[in-house]
Parts: C-alpha cells; structure tokens; sequence
C-alpha cells in the first residue's frame, strides 16, 4: 500500500495542468518580486465565492463575514503543525462533512496527502499570501491555486478548522475545493467517495454489508493487490452516535482503513482475516482475532511473525465473518493505472472517454423511451483475455464501468441538478463483426436483452459496478433515465487484462452513390413533364425547381413541409449540375428525382408515428441510410440548424441537410487535393465557400 501510495505522489506529481491557467511558482515570484501578497482574481474575496442563496449577499447566514488571512487571526499561524492529523478538520457552518470526511482519509497516508497537499508550503519561508493544491476533476489533475483569504466571523474561521486554531492546510484546501466548483455553498451534500475520487483520480465502489456479494473477501483481496485503496464504516442512526465506542472497541459513524486480506490457518482449518486500521492509533477491536486474542495461540509461529498481528499502532487483524457482522459498509477505491507499477502491485487497464447528453439529438433517455433511446451516445469496448486467479473460481473479464456527470456542483447556482443516469452494455452480435464503428440500431438495443448494466439509474455524481463477462465485443450505452436531459458526462472502464475500447459512430465521412442515368432510361412521359417544366432551353433553374418541388410535395398528405426555399433548390442544382451551367438538364434532373424519392422512404421509414414529421433523435440514422456519417458534434449543430422548436424535422428540412451535407463534403474533398483531411483557404477562397 505504501509504496502504491508513493507511486502516486510521485509519478503523477508533473501531469497537473494549472486551474484557471494560473501558474503558482510565477504567480508566487511575481509577487515576492514586487513585495505584494496574492490576491486571486479568479475566486475573489467577495459574495459570489461564499454562495448564491443560503450563503448569498442577502443571507442572514453571511452576516458580519469578513475575508482575512492567517496572519490576521493568529500570530503565529502554520500551514501543517507535526503532520496532518484528523484533528486537524473540524466542521464549521457548512454541509460539507462529506467532503471533510475525504480530506480526514488523506491523513491515512502521508504520500497521498503530499499528492494533493504539496509539501515545502508555510507561512514564513517564501510566503506570499499564495498556496496551491492539486485535485483530480472529471479525468485530469489540476493545480489550483488560491490566495489565504478566508471566510471569517468574529475572528474565527466560518467553515472547516483545526482544533489547534493555528493550523490552516484543511482550510485553505477547503478553499480550493470550492474554487474547482464555483462556491462554498456549492460543496453542501455529497458522498464521501466523491471526495475520496477527487483526491486519487480513481473510481469506487460500495458494498452495503448487510447484502454483501459471494466472494467479497476475495474482490478484497485482488482489489489490494490492484493498489485499491479500502475503507469501511459503521452506520449511525443519530448524530448522538458519532463516535460512540462499542462495547468491543469499534467506533460508530467512524472511517477506518483495510490494509491487508490474508488468510491463516487455526486448528489446521483456513480462516479468512482482514487487517483493519483505526486512524486514531489508538482504540482496537478486542475480539475474535484482536492483538492479544486467544485465537492466535493456534496459528503457527511462521504465520504469526508474517502477519505481524501484534502491534500496537491502531492496526488490528479481524476475521471476515466479524466484519461482515460488525461493520456496515464498504468502499474500494481503485487507482488509475499510472498510480502503480513494478513490485508486487498490479495494474488496472484503464479507458476514459468524455461525451455528452444533448436536447434533441443525444439525451435519449433509458430504454423505457424506445423512440429515442437508440440516439444515446455508444462506446465500444473489446475483451479478449479472463482473468488470472478470478475472485469467485470462475473464467471471465472484469470490468469495472463508472459513468460520473460533469460540472454539476458548478452549474447548482443556474438551477441545475443531478440528472437520474445509468447504463447498459450490449454484445456486439455476429452480423456487426467487421462493419468498423458501427453503431447498434434498433434491432439489437430494442429486441436484444442487454447483458449487463448498472443496478439502478440514481442522481448521484457517479454510477458504478462492476462486471465479469465472457471474451467478446461489447456496447455501453450511457443515458439519463428520461429523454431530452441535457448533460456532460466522463465514462471509464477499468480492466484487469488489455481491452481495446472506443467511443462508436464519431467518424464524420460520406459515401454518396449517384443513380446511374442515361439517356434510354429516361421515361418517355417523364420527358415529357421536363420538357413542359424547362421551356425552351431545355433546363430547369433554382426558381423553376423550386416551383416543382413545392407543387410534388404538396400533393403528399404523408409529408409535412413550409415549402423548399430558393437557397437548397440553388445548392441542388450546384450539387448536381455537372456542366456548370447552373441549372439542370434531364438526365441530372432525372437523377435528382430518384434521390429525392430515396430520401422519401427513408424520410418515411423514421416517421413510425405517420405525422409527417420525424424526431431529430433519428437524424443520425437517417443521414447514415442516405450514405452521411455525422459525430456528435457535426449532428447538434444539425438539430440546431433544422429542427423546430418541439426538435422535429419535416421533409424539405431533411432534404436541405442532405444536399448542403454532400455539397459541403463535394467542395473539401475539391479542396483537399492530397487527401489529408484538412484544408487551408486563402480569403477569396473562404467568401466564395461561404457565399455558395
């Protein structure tokens, strides 16, 4: 464990990027320099860093707060005084015990606090008003900096403290905490784990033990060799508990630590034993298996030295069986993959991919929503080898999967909350094999049962479980529970062997087969009609075909339109006019008819309901019939550009996309002479592209 932990002080130590683009060793010398201390402008000593409504400007909660730095409190104020310790948090008047509880199990271990807390920090050594922590938000560390002004009342700190009073590494951490989400006031409620994730980078899970999974000692025991990092509670039914000492030493309402998960062998029979750490170093269990519990006395001397089940330092060995009866909860956190190397440790394989729920075009919403569901955003993910020595004796590929919401603490004071979300995982049937990124349609998300997924859709930060699967191809499906949420999320997937993983469908191409007309094939009364339409230059302009269009589609009581405007009968013509003349002979509007007759059924075929409209959610699908592969970005500016206000399309609109899709993909491939997938316009080049 330590030297997991060390890994992840260390080999991480350079990977932060800078918060808010602020440097702390610049910012730190320009103030030396001009003998000023550091105020910071980007989380600024006023109203809007305290909250926006409990602790808003008009509160009677922030009355009498004033900003002030250590040296104003105290005269001799320490950043850390003899390490940190968990006297060292002390809530003040803020919700935020969830995250306090976090900060308490970075005490746990000096190597993880030094990660997040960076050494060589004081108040008289280079001391400019200026500190620096580094947090893990939504896949990558960052370091954020933040000045030493804090919220007080009546001289004394308003939120998180030390006992001590002089001591301010917990505050000021707080501070930065609530700088990476906009307020203090935007820390109230939360899990501990969410904590725990921002301080590791890693993904947890929880275990309620009064339902504990077969084989859980085992997960234990590989999620330790894996680097995990392991913590257990007992619950508490009234702050009155907290911290209520049972009769067999154990705390209530209290973060212990999981070290160890061995197994010894008493009488010659095999019993399962965890080795537990009270933070306090002090305060042990004095049951079954404690230091100096008679249990021992039958265990051979080899194994007793092995486990050193002895000493006396707030460690104590407890068997399995006691802690599923004693304790009431589990968390595993597990560590990102370059948090670990060499030595005994393991490694898990690690995918991170960011995506988004967007109205009208991605937030389909649960399966429960079949009209939209198939819109969802879809990853990919290949398991090839099982596991060695698995958890429970059987063949399989583990994968942890957790789906964590952006930015939502930040977006609370716009009104925004917690979205409901969850997943499902589908395998890739036999019929995809060798169609590249293809995304599943509804023939397998609608008819096919998935073969896993997260236990609930829930209104927390993050959902996770884990999973053992067959080797095989496989298709997470993220979503909010119901449709047209809007949202960012990050998905990973944590493996134990290599796993070849990838966000589906987010290839932008174009494969436009043009009907192959000639001269025989046209039918003699469509000639005819041509020749009546086009006058007597036997071609037909943008006005003329718009005339045509409008008057064909008005007879369709199938279609709804407002009628195709001059510009797409334009772009038509400068897609399908091959001799430049601008406007259309009879084999070009010959072909032009059997596409726009193409483009009818598939119009149709996405307008189950017979309205003559079609959702934007089939937009996708719909483009990818006519040969038009879209990303999820090309395809919400395409919602946005020609849905309506309900996100519907109607028929003109879907044929205006198509044609300014393919014209647009006609010029860059003009442009794009060496086939690199990039373009460079000079100005006349840019207006021209822009005019047509």
């Amino acid at each position: 464990m330590a030297s997991t932990a060390a890994e992840l002080a260390t080999r991480r130590w350079t990977s932060a990027v800078p918060f808010n683009q602020q440097d702390f060793e610049r910012l730190r010398s320009q103030c030396l320099q001009t003998g000023s201390l550091f105020c910071d402008p980007t989380f600024p000593a006023d109203w809007d860093s305290l909250g926006y409504d409990q602790l808003g400007r008009r509160s009677s909660k922030t009355i009498g707060v004033e900003w002030k730095r250590p040296l104003e409190l105290c005269s001799d104020p320490q950043f850390i005084i003899d390490g940190a310790k968990r006297t060292d948090i002390c809530q003040g008047e803020l919700g935020d015990c969830w995250l306090l509880a976090a900060i308490a199990s970075l005490t746990l271990d000096p190597q993880i606090l030094n990660r997040v807390v960076p050494p060589g920090q004081s108040f008289s050594s280079q001391y400019a008003g200026i500190f620096h922590f580094q947090l893990w938000q939504y896949g990558r560390w960052v370091d954020v900096v933040v000045d030493d002004r804090l919220p007080t009342r009546d001289g004394k700190l308003l939120f998180v403290h030390s006992a001590e009073g002089g001591e301010f590494w917990s505050a000021l951490l707080e501070k930065a905490y609530a700088k990476v989400n906009s307020s203090y006031e935007a820390l109230t409620g939360g899990l501990t784990i969410e904590g725990f994730e921002d301080f590791t980078g890693g993904i947890s899970e929880s275990y309620d033990l009064k339902e504990a999974p077969p084989f859980l000692f085992n997960i234990m025991r590989k999620a330790l060799r894996l680097g995990s990092l392991l913590g257990c509670s007992i619950d508490i039914s009234s702050s009155k508990e907290t911290e209520a000492i049972t009769g067999q030493k154990l705390v209530r309402g209290h973060a212990y630590s999981i070290t160890a998960a061995q197994q010894v062998h008493h009488f010659g029979s095999p019993v399962e034993l965890l080795r537990i750490r009270n933070p306090w170093g002090h305060v042990e269990w004095t049951g079954a298996w404690s230091d100096d519990s008679k249990e021992w006395n039958e265990v051979q001397p080899e194994e007793k030295k092995k486990l050193d089940h002895s000493a006396d330092d707030g460690e104590f060995w407890m068997s399995y069986a006691d802690f599923l009866r004693q304790f009431s909860r589990l968390d595993i956190c597990n560590l990102t993959p370059d948090t670990l190397s060499g030595g005994e440790v393991g490694r898990w394989i690690f995918s991170e991919f960011e995506g988004a729920w967007r109205i009208g075009s991605t937030a389909g919403g649960c399966r429960n929503y079949p009209a939209t569901f198939c819109s969802n955003p879809q990853f990919f993910i290949r398991l090839k080898d099982v596991d060695d020595d698995p958890h429970d004796g059987e063949d399989g590929c583990s994968a942890l999967i957790g789906l964590m919401q952006k930015d939502v603490r930040r977006e609370r004071r716009f009104g925004r909350d917690l979205n409901t979300i969850g997943f499902a995982i589908y395998e890739v049937p036999d019929e995809y094999e060798g169609r590249g990124d293809a995304r599943l349609g509804p023939e397998v998300l609608l008819r096919r049962t998935p073969v896993a997924r997260s236990q609930n859709f829930v209104n927390l930060r993050e959902v996770c479980g884990r999973f053992k699967l067959p080797p095989g191809d496989y298709v997470i499906v993220p979503s909010t529970f119901e449709p047209d949420r809007r949202g960012s999320f990050i998905l990973r997937v944590f493996t134990e062997k290599q796993a070849h993983s990838s966000p589906l469908g987010e290839d932008v191409d174009a494969d436009i087969q043009q009907p192959d007309v000639g001269h025989d094939d046209v039918d003699p009364h469509f000639k005819h009609l041509f020749v009546q339409i086009s006058g007597n230059d036997s071609h037909i302009s943008a006005s003329e075909l718009q005339k045509i269009l409008d008057r064909v589609v008005a007879r369709r009581s199938d279609v709804k339109t407002d009628g195709f405007s001059l510009q797409t009968c334009s772009n038509i013509i400068s897609l399908m006019d091959m001799d430049g003349g601008r406007k259309l002979g009879l084999l070009e509007f010959q072909r032009l008819w059997l596409k726009i007759q193409k483009y009818l059924e598939i119009f149709r075929s996405h307008d189950p309901d017979g309205s003559g409209t079609m959702s934007s959610h089939a937009m996708r699908a719909a483009l990818a019939e006519a040969g038009v592969q879209v990303n999820s970005v090309v395809l919400q500016e395409i919602v946005a550009r020609y849905s309506d206000a309900s996100f519907s399309v109607d028929f003109d609109s879907f044929v205006c996309c198509l044609i300014r899709l393919q014209l647009l993909f006609k010029m860059f491939r003009t442009l794009d002479k060496k086939n690199q997938g990039k373009i460079q316009l000079d100005l006349q080049q840019w207006l021209c592209l822009a005019i047509n």
